[in-house]
Order: C-alpha cells, then sequence, then structure tokens
C-alpha cells in the first residue's frame, strides 16, 4: 500500500460547519468531507480491496465508496489534515491481519490454586452459620 498514491485518490468537499465558530460558521466552509472509492481505486491490489470490504463494509456505500466528516477545527486545512490521518489509520487498522490464536491448556497450578481459593472461601462462609446440635 502506497499512502502517497492512495491520498492523491482521495476526493475533498469542503461544507459549512456546524459548531464553534461563531458567525464565521454562516460565512466560511470550513468541514471537510472526505470520499475514497474503494472499487476504483488503483494504489490497491485486488487481495488489500477485498480485505478492505470484508473489514469495513458498515462504512461504505452501496457504491463502495468510504465518506468521512471532520468539522473538529475552525480552519478547513487543518480539517483536512484531520481527516487524512483518520482515513490512513482506518485502512492500515483493517489492512493489517491478526495472528491466530494457539489454543493452550490451563496449566494445574493454576486450576488447583482456583479450587484451593473456593474451598477457603466455603470454610469462610461455613464458619458463619450457627452450629447445629
Amino acid at each position: 500500500m502506497d499512502k502517497e498514491k492512495l491520498v492523491s485518490e482521495l476526493a475533498f468537499k469542503a461544507v459549512r460547519s456546524s459548531g464553534a465558530g461563531g458567525q464565521n460558521v454562516n460565512k466560511v466552509s470550513s468541514k471537510v468531507v472526505l470520499q475514497f472509492d474503494l472499487k476504483h481505486s488503483a494504489a490497491l491490489s485486488e487481495e488489500e480491496k477485498e480485505l478492505l470490504l470484508t473489514k469495513l463494509e458498515n462504512k461504505l456505500t452501496k457504491e463502495q465508496v468510504l465518506i468521512l466528516n471532520c468539522d473538529e477545527d475552525r480552519s478547513q486545512l487543518r480539517n483536512k489534515e484531520i481527516v487524512i490521518k483518520r482515513f490512513l489509520l482506518i485502512v492500515e487498522g483493517a489492512l493489517k491481519v491478526q495472528k491466530q490464536r494457539k489454543a493452550t491448556k490451563i496449566p494445574r497450578s493454576v486450576i488447583e490454586k482456583r479450587l484451593k481459593e473456593k474451598r477457603s472461601q466455603s470454610d469462610v462462609k461455613q464458619s458463619r452459620k450457627k452450629p447445629r446440635y
């Protein structure tokens, strides 16, 4: 995965933002909307596309477009930087293949320790009862 090539394929749109900024909010388009067309991407291989399709299926539209918004800052440029970082984190996280988990046997000492603790707890509770004559 080539980050520069990926970033060059991104489409940005500036929109009027809600939130902090006072009257400036009504005049300046500081919110940034990022769109990434996964289906037509040349920066990703077919295997990477398939992996992203499965991992990001909740975040993709029907046309396989990933849309991210950012209106955290008053500056359009800063919002663009934030949304690009967020996009790269999402893509890198989705492309990371998890290691296969190896099932391990619980050690005998751990089992014995748990049973001993249960017995001692049982004895404590038993000693609280009234004695039967």
